[in-house]
């Protein structure tokens, strides 16, 4: 992709994306250069715009202020970022990125000059606070790096970063009254400060921390700062009251910094955090930036990212599908994220300090989005992430007596339903991701969890359903238990536990007790056996329903665990066919009061929540592989764009990147614990994984084009290949996949019984 093809796409999509340090020449050859960072910050996908490397626990990024409109206030400020925005505050150093609620926006860095104001700017109003407005032609950013000039203070702003350290550069252009403003107390969305402090150590240090709750209802973060050049005078804050000494303890710290701008009006931060205490953080500085300038951090990044992404090498003629694709990977990489030290040590869900961990300490997990499609992929591209995924939800097992669900800075949030933790371990310990020392620790962790008696599973051991009358979104939790439960059979069946093994392949088939045969839909059923009347299978109100981000569409098919099942419990293949073809052309009208985020819709399948992920690979269970085909093709066409609004919905900490990246590749996970992959529709001409275990397989796609989308025959290494999918461990052995495309179905590829998954 050359300069005059980027630029002639951003300006045909509406947006300019100044991205891009390097020549034309290097661009050609950098992958970095291919990922779109602004991709998904507009609208409902909540991307993390910034600095960071891969899975760093650092992202440093611009924050804004979130619009309110509705109930859902600043919904599409969830990140700290929108890029409809015209303002920016300041730069904090943790962000999330694609979730549905909003937190973090830690240790707020505002460079400043002028008048000291200790309160932030209200929207579009520079003057009555801090923070200010920005033009979008001064913004650029790419993996590791990104740039602002800040108009009210004529103020050019870098920023990089290290796994633990963010690095700020800044130059002044107007050095009246120069200050660095710290406000620990600034707090956005759903977060809210407990207790902050800060104290200077010397005329170029400070450390602190920041305490505080919200989604995450206890969060402790450690910091360390280093200033380039003194600081002439240092002013500490009770919110707006100036205290006295080096220190100040408040719920709303603050600090301000000033130095000599007109002697050097170059300032450079570095900025440490840890979850343990401030001397790790500064350890952690000694770690990872002892020394050096702010552009050789920045090149240190890109070449980390250029490292992560070279994992796959695709080759198209499509410069729009190769942005995608590494945008996709790039957001795939950015959580979860580090929540450990240089040195190993982290804090507990149950906040005790462990020191030296065998593994890297990991939180930012939306398991329930993850575990569909970015696990399988990951237990591809990265295993020793997935490995230490497991080993991060094995302690938090023993700290907190089950298995997380959603954990958020060393919290469990709690945050959707089902056990989707047992479900990423059940694919980990059958892909021999689990070291035989762990097996049975993680076995019992999964038993245990599953057998508890809350979360609805004190209604599931005692009726064998969950009754909508006793908890909402009652169907999702039963369903999500249900795939959960054909997880540990698997284990246990592998282990030799047998009686546990039919107890939970039992316990794994309970969905079909919320078949409603006269409606056809998984529906709500009360403790009294009834099913919910009326009955309207496109309503779905988040929280009340029966269901969680979906509708009765949208969950009659997540059965992934047991699509077989499904189809004998529908009738048939034919009758399957039917309902299966009906999703796709039943009107899309959903009704009033349905949440923003069920959106990117062909019919009533909705590609914007995570539920309709692997349902257009179903058709090669029955035999018509092309309608995968034609689906998975259209969904990459509709619902991503090269665009800041070019996602359906919230990204989800890499999920709807994963479904991208995958289904580019040609195939997909359906059953995210089976070690299959379903195939679709591949979108490059190649594609080369370079496997953590030395070892490469390529994928080719011959005569591929818009056009020629269709599967026509399969060769593995040299050999006819008969079926419509591939296990996880021919692609781990290395070799290479070859699939021959055409215009048209092919006429017996995938019909076969025998062909299909």
């Amino acid at each position: 992709m050359n300069i005059s093809e980027i630029v002639k796409n951003c300006v045909a999509a509406g947006f300019l994306v100044l991205s891009f340090g390097h020549s034309a020449n290097a661009q050609s050859q950098s992958l970095t250069s291919y990922v779109n960072p602004f991709i998904g910050s507009e609208e409902h996908g909540h991307v993390f715009v910034g600095a960071n490397v891969p899975f760093g626990a650092v992202q440093l990024g611009p924050t804004q202020i979130g619009r309110s409109w509705d109930e859902f206030k600043g919904w599409d400020w969830c990140s700290g970022y929108n890029y409809i925005s015209r303002e920016i505050l300041g730069f904090t150093h943790t962000h999330l990125s694609g979730t549905g609620i909003g937190d973090l926006n830690d240790l707020m860095v505002v460079p400043a000059n002028g008048r000291l104001q200790l309160r932030p700017m209200q929207f579009e109003k520079p003057e009555t606070g801090y923070g200010s407005l920005f033009s979008k032609q001064s913004e650029q950013c790419r993996p590791g790096f990104y740039q602002v000039h800040l108009d009210k203070y004529d103020v050019d702003a870098k920023l990089t970063a290290t796994e633990r350290v963010g690095i700020h550069q800044y130059h002044y252009n107007k050095t009246d009254n120069a200050h660095i403003l710290l406000d620990l107390g600034f707090a956005m969305n759903w977060d809210s400060p407990v207790k902050t402090y800060i104290r200077q150590v010397n005329d170029s240090t400070f450390t602190g921390y920041r305490f505080s709750t919200g989604w995450s209802k206890d969060q402790r973060l450690y910091f360390a700062i280093r200033t380039s050049q003194p600081i002439l005078k240092a002013e500490f804050y009770s919110d707006s009251t100036l205290q006295n000494g080096k220190q100040v303890e408040s719920k709303h710290a603050k600090a301000a910094l000033f130095f000599d701008a007109a002697r050097n009006p170059d300032m450079t931060l570095k900025v440490a955090l840890s979850p343990v205490s401030e001397a790790n953080a500064l350890a952690n500085m000694a770690a990872e930036a002892p020394s050096g300038n702010f552009e050789s951090y920045r090149t240190q990044a890109d070449h980390v990212w250029e490292q992560s992404l070279g994992a796959i090498q695709v080759e198209t003629r499509n410069s729009t599908d190769k942005e995608l694709f590494y945008t996709a990977l790039y957001h795939m990489f950015l959580g979860p994220t580090l929540f450990n030290d240089a040195n190993n040590d982290y804090r507990g869900t149950d906040k005790q300090v462990y020191k030296n961990a065998p593994f890297k300490n990991l939180t930012t997990m939306s398991l329930w989005d993850i575990y569909r499609g970015w696990g399988p992929f990951m237990s591809i591209v990265k295993p020793s992430l997935v490995k230490d995924i497991a080993g991060s939800m094995l302690a938090i097992h023993q700290q907190q007596g089950r298995l997380p669900v959603w954990p958020l800075v060393g919290s469990e949030t709690d945050c959707m339903v089902g056990s989707p933790a047992i479900i990423i371990l059940a694919d980990a310990f059958g892909k021999g991701l689990i070291p035989a020392s762990q097996r049975e620790q993680v076995y019992q962790a999964m038993k245990h969890t599953a057998k508890r008696d809350s979360m609805g599973l004190q209604y599931l051991n005692k009726l064998s359903y969950i009754p909508a009358d006793k908890m909402h979104e009652s169907v999702a939790w039963a369903m999500e238990y249900a795939i959960a439960d054909a997880g540990i059979a698997k284990v246990a069946a592998a282990l030799g536990k047998k009686a546990d093994a039919a107890y939970f392949t039992k316990r794994s088939q309970l969905y079909k007790l919320y078949f409603d045969k006269q409606t056809a839909f998984f529906n709500g059923r009360f403790e009294n056996g009834e099913f919910r009347r009326p009955f309207d299978p496109f309503y779905s109100v988040p929280v009340t329903s029966d269901y969680t981000e979906g509708n009765a569409w949208q969950y009659l098919f997540l059965v992934p665990q047991d699509v077989h099942g499904l189809i004998g419990l529908l009738g048939g293949e034919k009758m399957f066919k039917s309902r299966l073809d009906s999703l796709f052309t039943v009107s899309s009208e959903l009704r009033e009061g349905t949440a923003p985020d069920i959106s990117g819709l062909i019919g009533q399948y909705a590609h914007g929540n995570e539920p309709s992920h692997h349902i257009t690979y179903l058709y090669n269970y029955l035999g018509e592989p092309w309608k995968t085909a034609d689906l998975v093709r259209e969904v990459m066409q509709k619902f991503y764009k090269a665009t800041p609004n070019g996602l359906s919905g919230n990204e989800d900490v890499g999920q709807m990147s994963a479904w991208y990246a995958f289904s580019a590749l040609g195939m997909y996970s359906v059953n995210p614990m089976e070690g299959k992959y379903v195939f679709g529709s591949p979108l490059f001409d190649s594609a080369t994984l370079r496997l953590e275990n030395g070892k490469t397989f390529t994928i080719q796609s011959k005569d591929n084009s818009a056009q020629n989308k269709y599967i026509q025959k399969i060769e593995l290494n040299g050999k006819p290949y008969p079926y419509t999918y591939i296990r996880h461990n021919d692609v781990m052995q290395g070799g290479k996949l070859v699939f021959y495309m055409g215009a048209t179905p092919g006429k017996t590829y995938g019909i076969s019984a025998e062909s299909r998954p």
